[in-house]
């Protein structure tokens, strides 16, 4: 992966632990550790993002369930100790008919069952469309997992273009307005990544399909508002668009300028 981001440009990236829609991982290799290490310092590659996978949810009604989740998030912090000082993100879940107050109870409870006072790793909440059960789309939800939590100081949220979008919050017209909510109710501080996505869907329709740079209704010049302003400076950025490398690499550049 880190080859592959300097082949294109990027000076981060982020990576699956193990299959997005899979439970089994891959041994550790201590030599792979190592060689990346070593590369990431001498191409300036900075802070990284792990995702768990997208069959993990935390707040589900099924006690199985949850215990994959948990045991998903454990295994997969073990594994970032090996990477210190990086961010792991996942998908806050859904309640799947319990209701918003109950899911927000279950994903912190996981994390306070996950995170340890010697954790180098941030764990990120993503920001959610909001479809269906999704905990997660709104701020007020996240900030309220966040409450409940022990180690707060171990928790950021990854901000995705496209869920915020479909979500309802503006980007494309009040960039400004909706960064100032995030600060009242979350804070600034607690931001630590941006997914950086088009949206194939038009404002707050809770879909969450994301589109190529430019291609989609927030548009190039709304997502290059974002990844130049100063409030988000020197964070990771990363593209989850439907495209291959070459596409990363001109959507980087197109993201670059202006």
């Amino acid at each position: 992966m880190g080859r592959e981001a300097v082949s294109i440009g990027a000076d981060t990236f982020q990576f699956f632990t193990r299959n997005p829609r899979g439970s089994r991982a891959k041994e550790l290799d201590p030599r792979d550790v190592e060689q990346y290490l070593e590369f990431a310092g001498e191409h300036g590659i900075g802070t990284i993002i792990a995702h768990a996978p997208y069959t993990l949810n935390a707040c589900s009604a099924d006690e199985r369930v949850r215990e994959f989740a948990r045991q998903t998030l454990s295994d997969d912090l073990e594994r970032m100790e090996h990477l210190p000082g990086n961010l792991y993100n996942f998908h806050p879940g859904s309640h799947v008919g319990q209701g918003t107050e109950r899911g927000i109870a279950l994903i912190a409870d996981q994390l306070n069952h996950i995170l340890r006072p010697d954790l180098h790793t941030t764990v990120l909440l993503e920001t959610m469309s909001g479809k269906g059960s999704e905990v997660g789309g709104r701020f007020e939800e996240l900030a309220a997992i966040i409450e409940r939590v022990e180690r707060k100081e171990k928790l950021g949220v990854c901000l995705d273009t496209c869920h915020v979008y479909d979500a309802g919050y503006d980007i494309v017209n009040d960039l400004d307005g909706v960064l100032d909510e995030f600060d009242r109710v979350i804070g600034l501080g607690r931001l630590r990544a941006v997914h950086v996505n088009d949206s194939k869907n038009p404002f707050a329709s809770h879909r969450d399909r994301h589109e190529k740079i430019g291609e989609g209704s927030l548009g190039l010049e709304a997502l290059r508002r974002i990844v130049h302003d100063p409030r988000l400076a020197g964070l990771p950025f990363c593209l989850e668009t439907p495209n291959e490398l070459p596409g990363y690499a001109a959507e980087i550049r197109l993201l670059r300028e202006g």
